[in-house]
Order: structure tokens, then C-alpha cells, then sequence
């Protein structure tokens, strides 16, 4: 069986390591709609945990939490979508790219890009035009806008369509993209 070592560490050398600075935070792989989005995802967690609150402590719920709690989900969800686009972080399959000539591998890779900003173009004026028809809906607990929602998905869609092209021309400056090289992005090496 084997047996532990311990090193022995004196009170003076513990409270010492109070005094060293600590890892700084890196702040910069976060972009402006991250923020946004975890600013709305708090507001998301107020609301689930004021209707908790409400109705199962004070037994009189609050009708609104639940139509305000679903509308901030649905921002999380498409804003959570733009740092997925902008990260190359959605679900995508990589495994052919190892089997076929790189010539070939670096255009379907620029295909999926050229597609990907066609998609959201698309859905962006879909979503256009969807909003432009049901503007004048109301929610059913608060006397708001139900566009409020909808303008949001829209702008969502459109800042997807902005990271899609940077993706797009960051890859095309580079060479390659997270399709042919999933490691070059993983801190894994290649």
C-alpha cells in the first residue's frame, strides 16, 4: 500500500501566500452582446426566483414573472447564439476534413462559410418582415410590445450575420478555419 507524503508548512509560510498577487482576469474574449446577455440572464434568474418566491412562500403568485422570464429566455438563447457564432462554437462536424485533400478541405470549409452568412442574411429579413407584421401585438400580463421581443431575435439574427462574416474573413486570412483545424482553436495545438 502506498503512503501518502506530506509536506510540513509553517503558519508564516500560509499567511505569506496571502500576501501573493493572484491570476489577473481576462476580460477580453467577451464581446458587448455577452454582457447584454448576462445582464438579461440575471434579470431572467429575478423573475424565476421572484414567481418561486411568490408562489410558494408568499402563496399568491405573480402572473407576470412568468411571461417576463420566458421573454428573457428567448433573448438569452439568440444573444448566446451570436457568442457561438463569433467563437465557431455551434455544432458542427469535422471529421470529413481529415479524410480529404486540404485543396478541397479549404473550399467546402469557405462553402460553409458562404453559406452560413446566406442563412443569416436570410433569417434576418425573414425576421424583418415577420416583425413589420406583428408589431402591433401586445403581451398578455404587461401592457408592452411584443416586438420588444421580436426586434430583439431580430438584431440577434443581424449581429449573427456580422460575426458570420468575420468569421468568414478571419478564416480566409488565416487559411483555415475550425472545420480543417479544430485544435488551432481548442489551445490544443494542431
Amino acid at each position: 500500500m502506498a503512503t501518502e507524503h506530506h509536506t510540513q508548512t509553517t503558519p508564516e509560510e500560509i499567511a505569506h501566500a496571502f500576501e501573493d498577487e493572484g491570476p489577473s482576469a481576462d476580460l477580453s474574449p467577451y464581446a458587448f452582446e455577452d454582457w447584454v446577455t448576462l445582464l438579461v440572464f440575471w434579470g431572467m434568474a429575478v423573475c424565476v426566483f421572484l414567481q418561486f418566491f411568490t408562489r410558494y412562500v408568499l402563496n399568491n403568485s405573480l402572473a407576470w414573472t412568468e411571461e417576463i422570464a420566458i421573454n428573457c429566455l428567448i433573448v438569452v438563447v439568440f444573444l448566446g447564439a451570436v457568442a457561438c457564432v463569433r467563437m465557431s462554437r455551434h455544432i458542427q462536424v469535422d471529421v470529413l476534413y481529415h479524410y480529404i485533400p486540404a485543396a478541397l478541405a479549404r473550399g467546402l470549409s469557405t462553402f460553409v462559410d458562404v453559406l452560413r452568412i446566406a442563412f443569416f442574411a436570410y433569417a434576418s429579413y425573414l425576421l424583418w418582415r415577420y416583425v413589420n407584421i406583428v408589431s402591433r401585438e401586445r403581451m398578455v400580463t404587461i401592457d408592452l410590445p411584443r416586438s420588444i421581443i421580436f426586434w430583439t431575435v431580430f438584431a440577434a439574427f443581424v449581429l449573427m450575420l456580422l460575426r458570420a462574416i468575420q468569421v468568414a474573413w478571419g478564416n480566409w486570412r488565416r487559411g483555415y478555419s475550425v472545420l480543417e483545424r479544430p485544435g488551432a482553436f481548442d489551445g490544443l495545438g494542431e
